[in-house]
């Protein structure tokens, strides 16, 4: 299917702590089915179900409204093979996890219902699985909303045989019609009318059976969990121009209408599985501002010695090192004091009052004692 290979990508992000959740969770599904299935349902042996393909033990005809796909190329597999897969938990409220046609249903919930009920061995082994009443069984289909896979989804399934229920792991193609409840979980497989419940899943490696079809890939598979809360509605893609729909739960199709509120990202966004090209665009952008980022940091500290110049020059920040470790205390007292000290030495002429010396000291401070005499005269 076309919608197979778009369907790619978590996301949320949100979605990791979810893994746990399908591990753990779905291990309940195994215990509540019907007597003598806990152990098939646990088993490490997965069945590959495509389209057209009613499986072992179906409870009904089909009651699938779509086309079938192309048969699957390849025969079944005489000997299972063991691989490593990748089980990839995610919300049944997830936008775009589902799909179909606009105003058409992709189920005749009202022929599932007759089918079911018009054999009453196969209702109370329908009932026990799904885990109603078999009087409920009109009203609990119609409470669930019919819809297309988009991924190809592990799901515990249910065959039906010598009047009981028989569960056992499956995965089903991309393009299989379902019916979900309001928490976006797969409840029916409408190409044989089994009940469906939350997968197994099982670590390590498992055997495959059946029929693989083309773009069949074990790492791509999806584990559907329940949403938050019960939903009134599910926004799926139109299959058939990749256009958003919002369909009303419990309605065939009748009430489908565009979004008021689309989801902010297109139909064929990649919702799973990141593309290879998308891990190695972040890195990109961190590395860039990594690079001006040391060079910002060096410009500012050029400035710093520069406005430090201004005040003090070049030299002071290198020698006030060399000052501190001692000579300050000596170099301060020098040009403060002793320069002062000797311009006061002029009031010597007291001393020199004794005419010892006639020579050349006692002539110069003679004629400043006349000029000053002349100006004071004056």
């Amino acid at each position: 299917m076309r919608s197979q290979g778009r369907f790619r990508r978590t996301a949320l992000a949100a979605l990791s702590a979810g893994v746990l959740l399908a591990v753990a969770g779905c291990g309940e599904g195994g215990d509540r089915t019907a007597k003598g299935t806990t152990g098939t349902a646990e088993a490490k042996d997965v069945l590959l179900q495509p389209l057209a393909s009613p499986g072992p033990g179906p409870f009904t005809a089909s009651t699938a409204r779509t086309a079938d796909s192309p048969s699957p190329t390849g025969a079944p597999d005489d000997a299972p093979e063991s691989g490593t897969r990748t089980v990839h938990p995610v919300s049944g409220a997830v936008p775009g996890l589902y799909g179909g046609t606009r105003s058409v249903a992709d189920c005749d919930v009202e022929r599932q219902t007759t089918l079911l009920t018009d054999d009453k061995k196969k209702a109370s082994a329908f009932a026990e699985a799904a885990g109603i009443e078999a009087v409920q069984i009109p009203g609990y289909l119609k409470s669930l909303t019919p819809v297309v896979l988009r991924a190809d989804a592990q799901v515990t399934n249910h065959g039906y045989s010598a009047g009981s229920a028989t569960a056992f792991q499956a995965v089903l193609q991309a393009g299989t019609a379902v019916l979900v409840d309001s928490r976006g979980m797969p409840r029916v497989r409408c190409a044989c009318g089994n009940p469906l419940g939350p997968p197994v899943v099982a670590d390590g490696k498992v055997a495959h059976r059946g029929e693989r079809w083309p773009g069949y890939d074990p790492a791509r598979i999806v584990a559907v969990e329940p949403g938050v809360k019960a939903a009134t509605s599910l926004i799926i893609v139109n299959t058939d121009d990749n256009s958003w729909i919002e369909r009303a739960m419990g309605d065939s199709g009748g009430r489908d209408r565009a979004p008021d509120d689309p989801p902010p990202f297109e139909p064929d966004a990649d919702l799973l599985f990141p593309s290879p090209g998308r891990p190695s665009e972040p890195p990109p952008p961190d590395s860039t501002p990594s690079d001006p980022a040391p060079s910002e940091p060096e410009a500012p500290t050029d400035p710093g010695p520069d406005e430090s110049s201004d005040d003090f020059g070049d030299p002071p920040p290198e020698e006030p090192w060399e000052y501190e470790e001692g000579i300050p205390e000596e170099v301060a007292p020098e040009p403060t004091q002793v320069f002062p000290a000797e311009p006061e030495q002029p009031d010597g002429p007291d001393v020199p009052d004794a005419p010892m010396e006639p020579d050349a000291p006692m002539e110069p401070d003679a004629p400043m004692e006349a000029d000053l005499g002349d100006v004071f005269a004056g």
